[in-house]
């Protein structure tokens, strides 16, 4: 019971986060996806970065438990699923996380856009059996480098995959701070006639 409510407070805190950074606001998503407005994306780039420092750092200090890292397989349905949710993303100007932050904060095009990712998430698991004997549903979890301890085959087996992923993480940071502002000039109207 004592997990519940720490995720339920752990997740509070997230969504009032993603609030304040402006992530839960289609406008502020769209500007950022058309590269006038690039804040957003240094956010998520910092956050991911210091994530990822923390969490390969602490495991190889011995403060992260190995068991506890999960590893997505790559397959042709994940290439296809991310597809279909950077198109969503974009057409909505939501992702799962924010969606749901956003539904939160009363937002009523959020409550539809939560809607239909429950009803898209059933129609997936109605239609689960025909993907699955597709076989697009099949491959391996892979990591990078090798991570002691973790039952996850590496690309590159000689190369520790924490020190891969402390090294990512500062690369992210890096990114977060040297990221322009925005890549495209706003759009200019044109002069009345």
């Amino acid at each position: 019971m004592s997990s519940i409510f720490l995720a339920i407070i752990i997740g509070a805190a997230f969504g009032a986060v993603l609030d304040r950074v402006g992530a839960t606001s289609p406008n502020y998503i769209g500007k950022m996806l058309n590269l006038t407005n690039l804040h957003l994306a240094k956010a998520i780039l910092l956050a991911i970065g210091v994530g990822s420092v923390l969490m390969f750092g602490g495991q190889m200090a011995g403060l992260v438990d190995v068991g506890h890292m999960s590893v997505k397989t790559a397959y042709m349905g994940v290439f296809i699923g991310g597809l279909l949710l950077g198109v969503g993303w974009a057409a909505s100007g939501y992702c799962p996380g924010t969606g749901i932050a956003a539904a939160a904060s009363g937002r009523r095009d959020a409550l539809v856009y939560a809607a239909g990712g429950l009803v898209g998430a059933a129609a997936y698991m109605v239609t689960y059996p025909m993907w699955k004997n597709a076989g697009i549903l099949s491959g391996e979890a892979l990591t990078l480098g090798a991570v002691p301890g973790a039952k996850y085959d590496a690309l590159l087996p000689g190369v520790s995959g924490d020190l891969v992923g402390i090294l990512v993480g500062i690369a992210l940071i890096l990114g977060a701070f040297t990221v322009p502002d925005r890549i495209i000039s706003k759009p200019t109207t044109a002069p009345a006639e």
